[in-house]
């Protein structure tokens, strides 16, 4: 009954508010608008490279890359959804398929999202990875028409090492007869490339668009645009404005950053009740987003990758210093037996940790061990706490949270 109170007291408080915003979804990521600043050189680039589909052409592949939030994603859409409405005014058989490989997760879901996109419908699971693209390709051939395959965030099924589907869809071309496929790779990853297969690199790189990260002007150009949609008037000061651009610019010119920051710190000025948004909202919202981003980044980590972070929580949690990589391996295989996974190479795993670390999850050192080589020190960056908020809702990997490797209690045996 208590609660209920609380509850009602909350949501009867911002019913009668009238509050900062005016219309908060133009701050989220997957808002279109219908302008894009400071990306015209690319939307001009990318619109001349799938030109000749409307005139019944296959157009070249195309590897998009760029860090998070430069507008690759955005900028993508924009010119596929404008292509899109040209080819039905013009009466051209062009559609387009885009998937997010990251949320999709597996090759095989991904390709049951482009089998959709023509119509065609295959089981959540149970077949083999061969037999949809074999469906696939007969339904696209049967279509006759020309399709163009967007794979955002690509590197998520590359660095399973599983670049199948990406070598099936470039070499497409070869068994259609009545219609046409090609494919945009879209990654923030600017060392994918060291990832691909040769003749996958080959046919997807026909085309490259790089995209630069956005300075503290331009981004306070975007902001400007979006806030005076979302923002009633006078609702943001020029400072919490500023602030956001020049914290995000500071970030490698993260526009989404920009914009979390400005929705985020609108959030918590009218959850205190206050009409306008500070530079003091801002530097809060900042503070909660962090929290959030390493969630997150925990959260979108492939399973192998998930597996080593395991790994070294065990090692840090039992023995409270570095792990040395012969010693996550170790706990890493065990893990592997326990969900029935195949574990993949020591050498690989140790590419593995040199992501975590890139992403600022893991600090790895080498040292060096004299005569015996060298080996890397690794240690944690984030909090247990962290890993487990991260991991606990994860049907395969909740339960290794709370797993005592037996590698570990082996270990502790020989040193009493």
């Amino acid at each position: 009954m208590k609660d209920t109170s609380i509850l009602d007291e909350v949501f009867e408080r911002f019913c009668n508010t009238v509050g900062v915003f005016k219309d908060r979804e133009v701050l989220r990521h997957d808002y279109l608008p219908e302008k894009l600043p400071h990306r015209e050189e690319q939307i001009r680039r990318l619109g001349e490279v799938i030109a000749p589909v409307l005139k019944g052409a296959r157009c070249s592949n195309i590897f998009v890359y760029g860090k998070t939030g430069t507008g690759k994603t955005a900028v993508t859409k924009y010119v596929l959804n404008h292509l899109e409405v040209k080819a039905k005014e013009i009466g051209a058989p062009v559609s387009f398929c885009y998937v997010n490989c990251r949320l999709a997760g597996t090759e095989y879901r991904v390709l049951a999202s482009l089998c959709q996109s023509i119509n065609l419908v295959v089981p959540f699971t149970g077949l083999s990875l061969g037999e949809v693209f074999d469906r696939f390709k007969q339904g696209l051939d049967t279509a006759k028409r020309i399709l163009i395959v967007a794979l955002d965030e690509v590197d998520a099924i590359v660095k399973a090492r599983s670049d199948i589907l990406l070598y099936e869809l470039t070499r497409i071309n070869e068994i259609l007869t009545r219609s046409k496929a090609s494919v945009i790779g879209i990654s923030n990853d600017l060392r994918l490339k060291e990832f691909l297969d040769p003749r996958v690199l080959s046919s997807l790189s026909e085309e490259e668009i790089v995209f630069r990260p956005y300075n503290a002007a331009e981004l306070r150009n975007i902001l400007a645009e979006r806030a005076q949609m979302a923002f009633r008037d006078g609702a943001l000061t020029e400072g919490a404005l500023s602030l956001c651009a020049a914290l995000a610019a500071a970030e490698h010119g993260d526009a989404r950053r920009a914009l979390d920051l400005l929705r985020v710190a609108g959030e918590v000025a009218e959850r205190k009740g206050e009409s306008t948004v500070t530079e003091e909202h801002v530097r809060e919202a900042e503070r909660l987003i962090e929290h959030n981003r390493v969630v997150d980044a925990l959260a979108n980590l492939t399973l192998h990758s998930k597996l080593v972070m395991l790994s070294v929580y065990h090692l840090v949690r039992a023995n409270g210093y570095r792990a040395v990589t012969g010693e996550i391996y170790e706990v890493y295989n065990e893990l592997c037996s326990e969900l029935a996974v195949t574990p993949l190479t020591q050498r690989r795993v140790s590419t593995l940790v040199n992501e975590l670390d890139a992403l600022g999850l893991l600090n790895a050192q080498v040292v060096s061990m004299g005569r015996y080589g060298r080996t890397k020190k690794i240690r944690m960056e984030v909090t247990r706490t962290l890993i487990k908020e991260a991991f606990s809702n994860d049907s395969r990997l909740g339960r290794l949270i709370d797993y005592e490797p037996k590698s570990l209690s082996k270990d502790a045996g020989s040193r009493n």
